[in-house]
C-alpha cells in the first residue's frame, strides 16, 4: 500500500559519488525525489548523462523524479594559492585584482569591484567564515590591505563573504547566463538562483528565459536565500520566484549565525503563506560524508525542518562526494517518516487562513482548495485527486498541508516531474479527454490501483466544468470509493 508514504521531499546533489545509473537508482529507491545538479562544478557532458539516465529510470519504473538546475550566482573566491599558506591574526593580507599565485601576503580576488565597493571596517570572511579579516584601505583601483583578525590555513578558490558591503555584481554572471541557457535546452524542471538579493534578480532571470526557443513552459524559479538583503526583502521576492531555497552555508556567514534558525521558521512559514515550495538545506548530515551514521544533533536538525513544515529537505555534498551516498538517503527517509507520523507533526499545519482578493483570477481555484482541506482535515479523507495542466491547484493545496495523500493527474508530462519537489504531492500521467463524471470514475480507480485508497475510502474531487485543457478548478466533489 501506498498510503503512508513520506509528505517532505528529499533532495540529492549528483556528483562523482553518484555516478552511473545502478547508484542513482538505489538513490530513488531509497528515497529521493528531486536530483540537483550544482552548476558551479558540472561538466555539460556528464550532465546531460545524468539528465538522461534520470529520466530513463522514470520511463522504465514509472517514477516521477525532478531535476532541480542549481546556478553558481556571483559566488566571490579567491584565486590559487601556495600550498601550506596561513595567516596569523595581526597579519596584513593584501588583495589583488592581478592574476597572482598568492601566498599568506597577497591573494588574487576574482570580484574585479572590490576595490571600489569594499569601505574599511568592513569584514571578510573566508572559507566559509573560518578566517576573519578586517579591512584597513582600498586604494579604490586594484588593491585592498585587511587585518587578520581570525586565523587559519589559507588555501586556493575558497569562497569569500562580504557581509557588511554592498556588492554591485549582477546575479547573473556570464558563467550563469550559459549554464541557465543550458539548462533550459534540457528542459530541466527547476532552476535555482543563488544570493538573490532582490526581485529584480528574479526578473532578470526570467527575461533570459523568455528569449529561450524551447521555454515555452516557463521553467519555475526557486530564489536562494543567502544574503541579508535577500531576508530583508523576502516578500517581493516571493511575488517572482516560485519557491524558496534556505541555503543555511552562506546564509549563516553572511548574517549572525545565531539567527539562521529564527530566518529558517520564518521563511518557511511565509513560503506557505504564498504557496510557494521551501527547501532547507547546507549541512543536515554532514558527518556522513565520512562516516556511516549521522550525529543525533543532525538527526534533530533534519526532524526539526521537518517539524517547521518544509517541503523538501536537501543533501549536498553527502551524496555529491560523500563515502556512503545511498545510506544517507536512507536515513534521513527513515527520520523524516518517523518524524511525520508523530502528534507533534500531524496536529501542526492548520489550513492557512488567506483574506482572498475577489477580482483575482485565481480567486474561484484558490477558495476551493481551501474548502477541500478544510473538509478533508474533518472527514477522514485519505486523498485530494485534482487534474491540473500548470500544477497551480497542487500548489495550494500542498501549501495547506493536508493529512491526506495529495494524488495530481496532468496531461502534461512536465508537470509531473516538477512537481515531485512539493510536498505531500504524488503526480501522474493522465490523458484521456473524457467528461468529468468518467474522468472522476478513471482517476479515482487509478488512484485506487496505485494504492493510495481503499474500498469504501471518502476522496475529495477537484476538477474544472467544463474541461478544457488549462481550464481552471472550480469544482469539488466529496466521493466514496
Amino acid at each position: 500500500m501506498n498510503k503512508y508514504l513520506k509528505k517532505t521531499k528529499i533532495i540529492a546533489t549528483l556528483g562523482p559519488a553518484t555516478d552511473g545509473k545502478e547508484v542513482i537508482l538505489q538513490l530513488i529507491q531509497a528515497g529521493v525525489d528531486v536530483f540537483r545538479i550544482n552548476f558551479s562544478h558540472a561538466d555539460y557532458d556528464i550532465v546531460k548523462k545524468n539528465v538522461e539516465i534520470i529520466r530513463e529510470l522514470n520511463q522504465e519504473y514509472g517514477f516521477s523524479v525532478g531535476i532541480l538546475g542549481d546556478l553558481q550566482g556571483p559566488k566571490l573566491r579567491v584565486g590559487v594559492v601556495k600550498e601550506g599558506s596561513y595567516l596569523n591574526p595581526g597579519d596584513i593580507l593584501t588583495f589583488t585584482n592581478e592574476k597572482i599565485e598568492g601566498d599568506s601576503k597577497r591573494v588574487y580576488m576574482t570580484y574585479q569591484q572590490f576595490p571600489q565597493d569594499v569601505k574599511a571596517g568592513e569584514r571578510i570572511l573566508i572559507d566559509d567564515g573560518k578566517i576573519v579579516l578586517e579591512v584597513l584601505e582600498t586604494n579604490n583601483v586594484d588593491t585592498v590591505n585587511a587585518k587578520t583578525i581570525q586565523g587559519g590555513p589559507l588555501s586556493s578558490k575558497k569562497g569569500v563573504n562580504l557581509p557588511n558591503t554592498n556588492v554591485s555584481l549582477p546575479a547573473l554572471t556570464e558563467k550563469d547566463i550559459e549554464d541557465a541557457n543550458f539548462m533550459l535546452d534540457l528542459e530541466l524542471d527547476w532552476i535555482a538562483l543563488s544570493f538573490v538579493r532582490h526581485a529584480q534578480d528574479i526578473i532578470d532571470l526570467k527575461e533570459l528565459m523568455r528569449a529561450h526557443p524551447t521555454n515555452k513552459m516557463k521553467t519555475p524559479i526557486i530564489a536562494k536565500i543567502e544574503k541579508p538583503e535577500g531576508v530583508r526583502n523576502i516578500e517581493q521576492i516571493l511575488m517572482e520566484c516560485d519557491g524558496l531555497m534556505v541555503a543555511r552555508g552562506d546564509l549563516g556567514v553572511e548574517v549572525p549565525m545565531e539567527e539562521v534558525p529564527a530566518i529558517q521558521k520564518n521563511l518557511v512559514e511565509i513560503a506557505r503563506k504564498f504557496a510557494k515550495p521551501v527547501i532547507i538545506a547546507t549541512q543536515m548530515m554532514e558527518t556522513m560524508i565520512s562516516s556511516l551514521t549521522p550525529t543525533r544533533a543532525e538527526v534533530n536538525d533534519v526532524a526539526n525542518s521537518v517539524l517547521d513544515g518544509a517541503d523538501a529537505v536537501m543533501l549536498s555534498g553527502e551524496t555529491s562526494v560523500g563515502r556512503y551516498p545511498v545510506d544517507v538517503v536512507k536515513n534521513m527517509s527513515k527520520i523524516v517518516k518517523n518524524i511525520e507520523q508523530t502528534h507533534f507533526y500531524q496536529t501542526k499545519n492548520s489550513p492557512i487562513e488567506h483574506e482572498f482578493n475577489c477580482i483575482d483570477e485565481r480567486f474561484i481555484t484558490n477558495r476551493i482548495c481551501l474548502a477541500a482541506v478544510r473538509i478533508a482535515k474533518t472527514t477522514n479523507v485519505e486523498a485530494i485527486v485534482t487534474l491540473t495542466y500548470s500544477g497551480y491547484t497542487a500548489f495550494q493545496i500542498s501549501a495547506h498541508r493536508p493529512n491526506s495523500n495529495i494524488i495530481v493527474y496532468s496531461s502534461n508530462r512536465r508537470v509531473i516531474t516538477m512537481l515531485n519537489l512539493l510536498w505531500g504531492v504524488r503526480a501522474f500521467h493522465y490523458d484521456m479527454q473524457k467528461s468529468t463524471d468518467e474522468t472522476i470514475v478513471q482517476v479515482n480507480t487509478l488512484t485506487r490501483d496505485y494504492g493510495f485508497v481503499e474500498q469504501g475510502d471518502f476522496v475529495i474531487n477537484l476538477n474544472a466544468t467544463p474541461y478544457y485543457e488549462g481550464g481552471k478548478t472550480n469544482t469539488l466533489r466529496l466521493t466514496t470509493i
